[in-house]
């Protein structure tokens, strides 16, 4: 009966795809090192008003993670539950979705590095702002959503058992972006996750992996290149 208060798929707006957000993002962006497993996608973005520009400052990448990077149709990429491969999701659509909506249903089978690395521009005069705090965040926001089952309790607000603090934080480690070391910090002492940043200038770059991916990844960066 309300069905008309509803937009059909073919209303949806289109959100900006990761090249968009690269051209107009408030300086560098960062992004977790090219290899053959990992397939970028955006997870999020934020933008303002920037005297007169509309410009993003806060950006989230996510990754599709391949086994087999060389055949994408190769069943063993697909998600595992309880042990046993997710079907993929070959059934056609009830009805007509654009294109974007599409590919992000296609993902949908397959394992992923949600909210995986994050470039954040530092709001001025804001004190509590920090690179410490910006990784806690991170983490927390990660255990919130795909650690939901083992660590959070509770629908609105959650409440996350056993979150990052900033005794967990570590001071002085360094992480290689654009093949070169920079100082950073790391939260080692979760069970399920691990969190490193480094603050860059007036940015902030976090990334929190889970643990059972980390021996499978480059854990390095790189500045993300806008298209030409």
């Amino acid at each position: 009966m309300h069905a008309d208060e509803y937009l059909s798929p073919e209303d949806l707006p289109e959100p900006p795809t990761l090249d968009v957000v690269t051209q107009f993002f408030v300086g560098p962006l960062f992004t977790l090192t090219p290899q053959p497993s990992l397939e970028e996608w955006l997870s999020s973005a934020s933008a303002r008003d920037r005297d007169g520009r509309i410009l993003f400052d806060e950006a989230s990448i996510g990754y599709t993670f391949w086994r087999n990077p060389a055949d994408h149709d190769d069943p063993a990429n697909l998600e595992e539950l309880d042990g046993e491969p997710r079907p993929s999701l070959d059934a056609p659509s009830t009805r007509p979705v654009p294109e974007w909506m599409a590919e992000i249903a296609a993902r949908l089978p397959y394992p992923r590095l949600w909210d995986a690395v994050r470039t954040s521009v530092a709001e001025e005069h804001s004190p509590w702002q920090n690179i410490e705090f910006a990784l806690i965040d991170h983490v927390n926001r990660i255990l919130r959503s795909r650690a939901r089952a083992e660590r959070a309790r509770g629908i609105d607000p959650v409440e996350l058992l056993g979150p990052a603090m900033d005794l967990g934080v570590e001071h002085d480690v360094p992480l290689l972006l654009d093949g070169r070391p920079v100082p950073g910090i790391r939260i080692d002492t979760d069970a399920h996750v691990l969190g490193v940043g480094a603050q860059l200038g007036d940015r902030f770059l976090t990334a929190v992996v889970d643990r059972d991916r980390l021996p499978l990844l480059d854990f390095t960066f790189v500045t993300r290149r806008a298209p030409t």
